[in-house]
């Protein structure tokens, strides 16, 4: 601001800033209402909210697991606002009342069982994540979900290979020599799907003093890691391509076919275990650990934001061993 302007530009100058000022001002008072009262300050209050989440949704096919949390977390939506909703609905007391929804309903394939407690947890979850963006887009001003608890996350099951199995499923060939090498590459790095999908070749880094490694953005957490890679890994992987840009997997989709050959492939192998390709990751981490490797390093390898994730593998093994142990002849 121009104290005393000595012209119209200054004065122009003076004169917008000065609404600038007042808007920034109004959006504050707006804010802290909005706190007080504990409610929303509404930007788009005709928007369709369902409309809003459903494009969120779409922009979540980065792998199919997470599209379909994504896609179930709108379908109880859709059923909990009966398929009608505006921005400006979306107070506490809605967000509240998802959340009771959640708590209380059936799943979609039986009504005889109500949603596991790891169903609530990453439903309620993607909630809160679509509700996150509607305040970055300007939808909303004021966070109404801020004060309302998540569900607890509870201790899933993880299904992984032994090192025999391992061994076995060497021995017989994928039908699919593309999903094979990601399938032995995802075991003896523990990357996941979508990693190994965008993974490029100009990806795969050496140096004198580290070895192979892997400087990439972890598609699930955002987050940049550099993981090291044995030589064997390497080996598997082939001769690179001239293109450094070209992906590694090139030709690696999801599809129904693709987990066809899957589960052929390890019943090929003598494997009765139901196994996905996120199973490999959990191998990965599983052998390290019963390898003896510090559980530190295993969770910094695996890329895990809390330790508590990766603790579950070391109790899934140590439940395993205990099992085994009460079993006497």
């Amino acid at each position: 601001m121009f104290e005393k302007p000595n012209n119209k530009i200054e004065r122009e100058h003076n004169k917008f800033t000065l609404v600038k000022a007042k808007k920034i001002e109004s959006e504050w008072q707006m804010d802290l209402l909005g706190q007080t009262l504990d409610m929303p300050f509404i930007l788009s209050k005709d928007l369709d909210f369902l409309a809003y989440f459903k494009s969120i949704v779409k922009k979540r096919y980065t792998s199919k697991g997470n599209y379909d949390n994504w896609l179930s977390t709108y379908n109880y939506l859709e059923d909990y606002t009966k398929g009608q909703c505006l921005m400006s609905e979306v107070d506490k007391a809605f967000c509240q009342g998802f959340k009771d929804y959640l708590d209380s309903c059936y799943t979609k394939k039986s009504s005889a069982y109500k949603l596991s407690v790891n169903s609530k947890y990453s439903y309620f979850n993607k909630f809160r994540a679509a509700i996150k963006q509607a305040m970055e887009d300007k939808h909303l001003h004021h966070n109404p979900i801020l004060r309302i608890k998540a569900f607890p996350q509870g201790e899933s099951f993880r299904e992984f290979l032994t090192l025999d199995e391992v061994k076995k499923l060497k021995a017989v060939r994928c039908d699919n020599p593309v999903l094979e090498r990601a399938a032995f590459w995802s075991i003896r790095t523990g990357m996941r799907w979508g990693d190994c999908v965008k993974l490029r070749w100009i990806d795969l880094q050496y140096s004198e003093d580290q070895g192979y490694f892997i400087r990439f953005n972890q598609n699930k957490t955002k987050s940049y890691e550099t993981l090291p890679i044995t030589e064997e890994a390497v080996k598997e992987l082939g001769n690179p391509a001239i293109d450094s840009q070209e992906y590694v997997f090139k030709g690696l989709t999801y599809s129904s076919h693709n987990n066809f050959l899957l589960a052929k492939w390890a019943m090929n192998a003598g494997i009765t275990k139901h196994i996905t390709f996120h199973s490999f990751r959990h191998t990965n981490a599983t052998l390290l650990i019963s390898a003896g490797e510090d559980i530190y390093t295993v969770s910094k390898m695996l890329g895990h934001k809390e330790l508590r994730t990766t603790e579950i593998y070391a109790k899934v093994l140590n439940s395993k061993i205990e099992a085994a142990n009460r079993i006497k002849f």
